[in-house]
């Protein structure tokens, strides 16, 4: 009897709310029923419940759009068939210990065999060959195919999101839900490639435990209980059957279950709905097929009435599909004209078009075989990997860059832009190979002379023919998107500074907040504000140093901004505590830092000349003698850079920034370190003194 609604135990909710604990209650109860004899009302209930769970499961399959979003189905799989299994011992038990299997093998054994068992080993064995041969078999052939399948496909659809990414047709978080769901399918298709294995070997048990208990029944019948062996054919026959029928239904439900699911394909809609779709789709089908089975039932000898009834019924639904499709036709012709029509009486939305992007990279159209994978192309790649690079590097996140065509630029021109504005432009041919004499080759070999557009060196492009033979003679060859991709890397470093927006800065900030929670709180809006911060990091980018050490730049200025809220000068002291950073990124593999220096005379006036400016002011300096002292500055770092050293000058603190300030539209190269930025343990070695006339000072 029911217990009424107030009487439910308490616990059964406490067991819904935490569905961990249901499922180790079930695989426990499982496995009791393995070891432990059960009553037959006991079994009633629990082959019934693999019934209903079966049906319920294969209704559960056709609402799915795809199938990862049944991806806990193999486990379930595996469950269900131990279950089943559990089953068919405690039913065997009871079939040979007393001849009883409660109500619903004994109903299963009765009313499908008619009374006749050799009719109910037949439909058993029926049913044992159409899901053995036929589904399982089918089922498991496809899982194979599909999780081969899907590991070889698994890279290229990585790419194609990488792609979609750096195009930016998608954010960061819809990249990375994309990868996620590609490993899950994945995942989800090796799972069933093995869990078909379950169903196939459940269904040999079954043929065995059905054995067994014909013939154990036989002997426990005939020579144990005394019976006649066609009492003992008729009682033992009966029950097997039954039990057989009982356990292979749910199994055959289940790998139809699994056969649907590894032959579903995604789509936006169940599969009842595709079905319809897509077999009324061409109503000419069933009008002959109408026709077909109309000739039929007039052939002599051949059932008219019920040809002749499904004739009618796919003529019937020919004829209804066919106005359904002229009705779409004709509302997706008028739908067509409203909607130009309200394109011609409204204003186009113009908020798309103000929208600015990061960074961008137009191509030519003869250029765009580089970007497009299908044609061997590896741009979308290797800008992938700058980014990875980049924020190694720099310490932020460069922004999504935007690959385009652009059919107004030469067939063989890209060019580079920063929020919409140019900032770089060359011409290659993607069909040639970039060659660049590394200093050791003496025999020229045929090819066009170029600039290297990154770094300015002298190059040749040649063809594809020639570029074994290039190699050979000791020429660097590079391809055309390698040559894109080192031009776009020196841009980012170019322009780091302008890169980093509020948003950004904020977003470094949140994320140091994770580690270093006191700094961050000290410091911001406590001392400086979020934007003084971002002039700091600016200043720092424009010169090339890296902001990944974060904290330590945080913890200087939350030391010196209570004394100053001067950014240039901040970021000195940021600098000198970089020190040690700075040097590595300059020194040689001995771990020398190979300089040029200021004369004193020349660092004195400079000084002199300085002494009261704050940031941003005029530099009081004659015109032509800034000239003198940057082409003095440009002649001495040559010499450096023509050791293969990097070009790098040294003077005072107190003068650095005004002395970068005053070469650096003239000398941009020029790395200007001061003394406090000198790590300890590094050697300097000096290269020469830059030496001019006097400076006056107005």
């Amino acid at each position: 009897m029911a217990l009424p609604a107030d009487q439910i135990p308490q616990g059964g909710s406490t067991v819904l709310k935490n569905p961990d604990i249901a499922l180790a209650v079930c695989v426990v109860s499982i496995l009791t029923v393995l070891v432990i004899p059960i009553p037959t009302w006991t079994l009633d209930i629990l082959l019934s419940l693999n019934i209903s769970i079966s049906i319920v499961i294969l209704l559960s399959t056709i609402y799915l759009l795809k199938p990862v979003e049944f991806a806990v189905f193999p486990s379930l799989l595996l469950m269900l068939t131990l279950f089943r299994l559990s089953l068919n011992v405690a039913s065997t038990r009871l079939i040979l210990s007393s001849a009883d299997a409660g109500t619903v093998i004994d109903a299963f054994g009765g009313f499908v065999t008619a009374g006749n068992y050799i009719v109910g080993l037949i439909i058993f064995s029926i049913l044992v060959i159409i899901q053995f041969v036929v589904i399982t078999k089918g089922a498991g052939r496809i899982s194979e195919v599909a999780a081969r399948f899907t590991l070889d496909a698994m890279p290229g659809k990585q790419m194609g999101v990488d792609a979609d990414l750096n195009a930016g047709l998608i954010s960061e978080d819809q990249a990375r839900e994309r990868r996620s769901n590609i490993e899950r399918e994945a995942d989800f298709y090796g799972s069933m490639d093995g869990a078909t294995k379950f169903v196939r070997g459940d269904a040999i048990a079954g043929i065995i435990i059905t054995l067994v208990n014909i013939v154990g029944g036989f002997v426990i019948g005939i020579a144990m209980n005394g019976m006649s062996f066609t009492e003992a054919a008729q009682t033992y026959t009966r029950l097997t059957v039954g039990d057989g029928l009982v356990s292979q239904i749910p199994a055959l439900i289940i790998s139809t279950a699994a056969a649907m699911i590894v032959t579903r394909t995604t789509s936006d809609v169940n599969l009842g709905v595709d079905l319809v779709n897509q077999i009324t789709r061409y109503p000419r089908a069933m009008g002959i097929g109408a026709l077909m089975l109309g000739i039929l039932g007039i052939v002599p000898g051949m059932p008219t009435i019920p040809f002749f009834m499904v004739a009618g019924f796919l003529g019937f639904l020919a004829y209804q599909t066919t106005q359904h499709t002229s009705q779409v036709a004709l509302q997706a012709e008028a739908d067509a004209v409203r909607e130009a029509a309200e394109e011609v009486t409204e204003p186009p939305k113009t908020e798309s078009l103000l929208t600015v992007d990061p960074l961008k990279i137009e191509l030519g159209y003869g250029l765009i075989s580089l970007a497009d994978k299908n044609q061997g192309g590896d741009l979308l790649t290797r800008i992938q990997i700058i980014r990875q690079q980049a924020a190694t590097k720099n310490g932020f996140i460069v922004p999504v860059i935007r690959v385009v065509d652009n059919m107004r630029l030469k067939p063989n021109e890209y060019r580079i832009l920063l929020r919409e504005a140019e900032v770089a432009r060359y011409e290659m041919p993607s069909d040639h190979f970039l060659a660049m004499n590394p200093g050791l080759v003496e025999e020229e070999i045929e090819g066009t002379p170029t600039t290297e557009p990154a770094f300015g060196l002298q190059a040749l492009w040649v063809t594809r023919e020639n570029r074994d033979k290039a190699e050979r003679m000791g020429y660097t060859m590079v391809e055309p998107s390698a040559v894109l991709a080192t031009h776009l890397t020196e841009v980012i470093q170019a322009h780091a500074d302008e890169l980093v927006t509020r948003e950004d800065a904020q977003a470094l900030v949140e994320n140091l907040k994770t580690t270093s929670k006191t700094v961050v709180d000290e410091l911001i809006p406590n001392v400086l504000t979020l934007g003084e911060v971002q002039k700091v990091l600016h200043n720092l980018l424009r010169e090339r140093i890296s902001i990944r050490n974060l904290e330590t730049i945080l913890e200087v200025l939350a030391d010196f901004g209570p004394r100053t809220k001067d950014s240039e000068l901040l970021t000195e002291y940021v600098r000198h505590a970089l020190a040690r950073q700075i040097c590595a990124d300059y020194k040689d593999e001995t771990g020398k830092l190979r300089v040029v220096t200021l004369s004193p005379d020349l660092e004195k006036e400079i000084m002199d000349a300085t002494q009261n400016l704050n940031a941003g002011d005029y530099i009081p300096i004659d015109p032509e003698k800034t000239n003198a002292i940057a082409e003095a500055t440009g002649k001495s770092i040559q010499t450096l850079v023509s050791a293969g050293y990097e070009p790098i000058v040294l003077t005072s603190a107190q003068i650095r920034r005004f002395f970068k300030r005053m070469i650096e539209s003239y000398v941009p190269k020029a790395v200007v370190l001061s003394y406090n930025e000198i790590d300890p343990s590094v050697k300097l070695e000096s290269q020469g003194a830059i030496t001019v006339e006097a400076v006056p000072v107005e």
